[in-house]
């Protein structure tokens, strides 16, 4: 589902560029936000003081990436204590904000927000608002990188090069494997799990209780689905993550197996059950729960990662 939000951060033409990159985000524009003027120039915002703040509106695919994700991104590239002043621009127009339309998405904000707090020891200034209006800037300030790549940004444009959340970091397309050599590479219960949406027993099982730093990938097409660094005891007996390393790997469907209606998690390549996802998880990582059956997965240690041919999302284990 596409969706909206409006991110201001300093010269919109570097956080433009930046946004542009990631897998997931459809469309942006840049333009001025929340002023106290209709229309204005870039003149007007620079010099008249009408209140604007330098924004990026992005169109974005949801069931890519989630505004957590997005926000998290973010706040890679924007000092969020830093008032009126992104890099070597200072002014009202450069003060770091966050614009929403749909209420549902301000819960979302601010849970990213408070996981940001913990970061700083000064307070976050960030701007958190329903937008009022936004006005596109003038043509020339369009991709203007993409026009001008030697002009000036001050974001690391770089910082992405490794990043699996870039476009061009994708992962390979994998393919499932035939029935009958899925019977023959994986367990019984393997076999029953993700295939026959089975179930295996709680806390009797391979890594309900694993806290080794490494990524969990599908046991059947080798797709990297959840890290360490998001899992989390539940008390469920299963393993837990409160979010998927890439929400495109996986895919979801209503399930009314047990009389009940829950949330199946299936690999999006592999088909493959993977388990369910419940709404609560911690709160302040976005109040989901996947509870996934470790014969659903292949665990891949964090040190052997880029043997494997995993070295890319290193950076979603352990934070340099």
């Amino acid at each position: 589902m596409n969706k909206q939000i409006w991110l201001a951060g300093g010269c919109f033409w570097g956080l433009q560029a930046y946004l542009d990159r990631l897998y997931g985000v459809n469309e942006t524009v840049v333009g001025y936000a929340n002023g106290n003027t209709d229309h204005p120039t870039y003149e007007q915002v620079c010099y008249q003081h009408t209140g604007h703040a330098e924004t990026v509106s992005v169109d974005y695919d949801n069931a890519k990436i989630s505004l957590s994700t997005l926000l998290e991104y973010y706040f890679k590239v924007v000092d969020p204590t830093s008032l009126n002043r992104q890099g070597n621009d200072r002014g009202i127009q450069y003060r770091s904000g966050i614009y929403y339309q749909d209420d549902v998405d301000l819960l979302q904000i601010r849970q990213a927000i408070a996981v940001e707090q913990k970061k700083h020891s000064s307070p976050i200034v960030v701007e958190v608002l329903p937008l009022k209006h936004f006005y596109a800037a003038e043509e020339y300030h369009q991709k203007y990188l993409d026009k001008n790549p030697t002009g000036y940004c001050h974001i690391d444009l770089a910082s992405l090069d490794f990043d699996p959340g870039a476009k061009h970091n994708r992962p390979a397309i994998r393919s499932k494997p035939a029935p009958a050599e899925l019977k023959q590479r994986l367990t019984p219960l393997q076999f029953h799990v993700t295939q026959q949406a089975g179930t295996e027993p709680p806390f009797h099982n391979e890594y309900y209780e694993n806290h080794r730093p490494g990524i969990y990938v599908d046991i059947v097409d080798g797709t990297p689905l959840f890290s360490s660094r998001d899992k989390y005891d539940s008390g469920s007996g299963w393993p837990s993550f409160t979010r998927p390393i890439d929400p495109a790997a996986i895919q979801t469907r209503t399930d009314r197996s047990l009389f009940e209606v829950r949330t199946e998690v299936r690999g999006q390549v592999s088909d493959s059950h993977l388990g369910h996802v419940f709404a609560d998880g911690p709160r302040d990582k976005g109040g989901l729960r996947y509870c996934i059956n470790s014969a659903a997965l292949k665990f891949i240690p964090l040190e052997q990662m880029q043997e494997q041919g995993y070295g890319n999302y290193i950076q979603q284990v352990v934070d340099y």
